[in-house]
């Protein structure tokens, strides 16, 4: 989170209830500054810093590379449970993703699949580290595997069907009356190159922005009802209010754990399917 809002949220008059001799001011609610944060070390001579969410992604990478490397050590015929957990993992990646939208033919783009479930579940949970941020709240990380994701369907499509081949079949759809693709094309055109990826990156990332925003208005908004400095009365008072937001804030932590995990399903789910648009060949 920005400093500007958590000296905000420190400034003693900053409370629901202001104490004796405190000047009170009104709730400031944490604003889309909260996702631009100071470049880490920044006061190094002749540097501009860090940034922190590249920070958190090379922390992301290397926690998934170490995971799979603790997965697979010291691979056996009859697995342990530190293999069998992995094993187990890559069977869901498959009969979850891969086999549901690809069939067989896509049991070889398994070990994709998985990598980036991995590295966007990371991603994501950065965002549940107090004061940071999920990777992916930054647009320019989903768009990144978007491209990815996109470019690779070209390249997977104009392999398996042609350069023409595949951009006939995606943007005409077989068994239509040719009239109707004057209607049809521009539309299919418009949603396979521009909306399909465009999609795909705004997905992940509008929710883990919406949801590192409303955790942050909880927190915020606990710290604001409570006002220790109150008279008896009020600040007792403002101890339920504030119990209450820590209880919202928990609560919403949870589910934004499994909104967290459900996002990075959903985005592999969609790059899956999109793959195999290029697999398939229509006509």
């Amino acid at each position: 989170m920005s400093a500007d809002a958590r000296i905000l949220a420190a400034e003693p008059g900053c409370h629901l209830f202001p104490g004796e001799g405190e000047a009170g001011c009104g709730f400031e609610a944490p604003t889309i500054g909260m996702f631009f944060p100071e470049p880490w070390l920044g006061g190094i001579p002749g540097s501009d810093g860090i940034d922190l969410y590249l920070v958190l992604l090379i922390v992301a990478l290397g926690a998934s590379l170490l995971l799979w490397s603790w997965f697979s050590k010291k691979l056996s015929l009859v697995p342990g449970r530190r293999q069998g957990v992995g094993e187990m993992f890559v069977l869901f990646i498959r009969d979850q993703i891969t086999r549901p939208t690809m069939g067989a033919k896509g049991d070889k783009f398994i070990p994709l699949m998985t990598a980036i479930f991995t590295l966007i579940v990371f991603m994501n949970i950065s965002g549940l580290i107090p004061g940071m941020l999920p990777v992916n709240s930054d647009l320019s990380f989903p768009a990144m595997f978007a491209i990815f994701i996109f470019v690779l369907t070209l390249v997977v499509g104009m392999r398996q069907q042609g350069g023409w081949g595949y951009i006939r079949n995606q943007i005409f759809p077989p068994g239509m009356p040719k009239p109707i693709y004057v209607l049809v094309t521009p539309i299919e055109t418009l949603s396979v190159f521009v909306i399909r990826p465009l999609t795909h990156a705004l997905r992940l990332f509008a929710t883990m922005f919406a949801g590192s925003l409303l955790l942050a208005v909880f927190a915020y908004g606990g710290w604001y009802m409570l006002s220790i400095g109150a008279e008896p009365a009020l600040a007792g008072l403002s101890v339920l209010f504030s119990g209450a937001a820590l209880i919202g804030y928990i609560l919403f932590f949870l589910f934004e754990i499994l909104i967290m995990l459900v996002q990075a399903f959903i985005f592999t789910l969609l790059a899956s399917l999109y793959l195999n648009g290029s697999l398939e060949s229509a006509h």
